[in-house]
Formats: C-alpha cells, structure tokens, sequence
C-alpha cells in the first residue's frame, strides 16, 4: 500500500513538473499607427516590421494589420514581454500602444512612412 501511494505521488509530481516546464504562447495585439497609405508594399513599412520582429528572440509569428493600424504577434513568454515587444516595434520607428517611436528607427524609414 505504502509502494502504491509513493508511485501515485511520484506521477503526480512528475506531471505538476512537466505542466510548470512547458512554454507558453500568448498573442497580443499593439496599436502601430503608421501614415503611410501602402505598408504592405513599402519596403520599410508594415512588411519590414514583419520581417524584422519575427527574428526577435521570443516572436514566433508577427502580422502588421494597415486597415486597423495594429501589430498582432504571437511571442513566448518565458522568452520575451509585452513590454519588450513594444520597446523592439519603437525601435523600428514606429509607436507601440504608449511607446513612443525611436527617433534613430523613425528616421530610417521612407518618407512616405513619416506623413512626407
């Protein structure tokens, strides 16, 4: 009886560990607004900050929405923050949700991207 007991709370331990070990995807969706009125076409717009994001550790799946003016991405969390994610989109020249632009990344994109 005592053998059977300690089995069951060996596997039930095990499991908890397991549950805790395995990462866990989340998505959030960031306010970019971006003047620009062909973002999927420029090469610095909405396309680039796709491109860009997704070979930041932690993104998996980065989409950048032009009739919403916002960046969906799909991140690990025990890789990277939301707030890490805004601070990498700011970078970029963009605003993300309260996160002012970088003015060195705003200052790489085309003119068509800066209201010009």
């Amino acid at each position: 009886m005592f053998k059977t007991a300690l089995l069951i709370t060996f596997l039930f331990a095990s499991q908890m560990l397991l549950a805790q070990k395995e990462p866990k995807r989340q998505t959030i969706t960031i306010k970019t607004p971006n003047t620009c009125d062909h973002c999927k076409v420029c090469e610095t717009c909405g396309g680039k900050l796709e491109g860009d994001l997704v070979f930041v550790k932690g993104i998996q799946l980065v989409t950048y929405n032009e009739a919403d003016q916002t960046t969906t991405v799909v991140y690990w969390t025990k890789k990277i923050t939301p707030d890490k994610i805004r601070k990498e989109i700011s970078l970029r020249g963009f605003d993300a949700d309260e996160v002012k632009a970088d003015p060195e990344g705003y200052k790489q994109r085309d003119a068509c991207c800066k209201g010009g």
